[in-house]
């Protein structure tokens, strides 16, 4: 008897070590953290054509957390609509990828606290929209796999929703008169708007579908990396580090910093 319980207890603490030995593990363990991130989102992340590097707001963030864990940054450009399927197929390690948090994603990956807090929004035609419901009825572009497209299915069901892979795509065909507006998120658009050959004809107006904050993801039941990340976070903000990374990416633009990073 004595004999059975001791082969049982053994086998406990076997399955029990298994369990621990997770991805925070691994990635400690490999000395590098995969980060899944977006190259054509700017300021959250952009490919310089040049360098052939990404830099960006979630990048500065990616980076303050493999220099917590004391392991080496590496990031893997994926696309929007593929943030949760590399995350569920081991592919990275965690997703920091302008990720908005919501009810049916959250059912899918884990999300830290939110470190940017925005807003869904348009840009148009100077002078053309000044509420909702005057795009009702509007040619509006989004990408794929985005709140951006979810946003427009629900609160605008009769537009002519055309979805495109990136959001450089939709406003080529927004500067070619070929959809009345594009939607996302307002720091991206702001960003994008700025950089159109005929900008001075577009605007942003001040209506919005959401208000949202972006979270970093990592796999459902990662208990112990998520912690890491979230106290990482919180610490961020106390030093500054969040603030000035903010500045850094947002400073020369009409865009605030209304927000805090916090648990609650």
């Amino acid at each position: 008897m004595k004999r059975r319980h001791f082969m049982l207890a053994a086998l406990l603490s076997l399955v029990v070590g298994a369990v621990q030995a997770d991805v925070l593990d691994d990635i400690k363990k490999k000395g590098s953290l995969l980060v899944g991130v977006s190259d054509d989102s700017p300021p959250f992340g952009q490919l310089d054509p040049k360098t052939r590097t990404v830099s960006g707001y979630d990048i500065d963030f990616a980076a303050a957390m493999a220099k917590r864990l004391g392991v080496k940054l590496v990031i893997k450009p994926i696309t929007m609509a593929d943030r949760i399927p590399v995350l569920q197929n081991g592919q990275v390690d965690m997703v920091v990828a302008a990720f908005t948090k919501n009810a049916e994603r959250e059912r899918q990956v884990d999300f830290s606290y939110g470190y940017f807090i925005t807003g869904q929004k348009f840009v148009v035609k100077k002078g053309k929209v000044t509420n909702v419901e005057q795009l009702a009825k509007a040619s509006i572009a989004a990408v794929k796999g985005t709140t951006g497209e979810k946003g427009v299915r629900k609160e605008l069901p009769s537009a002519n929703l055309v979805l495109v892979d990136d959001e450089p795509a939709m406003f080529r065909l927004l500067a070619d008169g070929k959809v009345d507006a594009v939607t996302n998120d307002e720091p991206i658009l702001a960003v994008l708007l700025s950089k159109m050959a005929n900008k001075d004809q577009f605007e942003i107006p001040a209506i919005s579908l959401s208000f949202d904050a972006y979270g970093v993801a990592v796999r459902k039941g990662e208990k112990r990396l998520l912690k890491e990340v979230n106290d990482g976070l919180v610490e961020m903000e106390k030093s500054g580090e969040a603030a000035k990374i903010f500045e850094r990416w947002f400073g020369n633009m009409q865009v605030f910093r209304n927000f805090k990073i916090s648990a609650s």
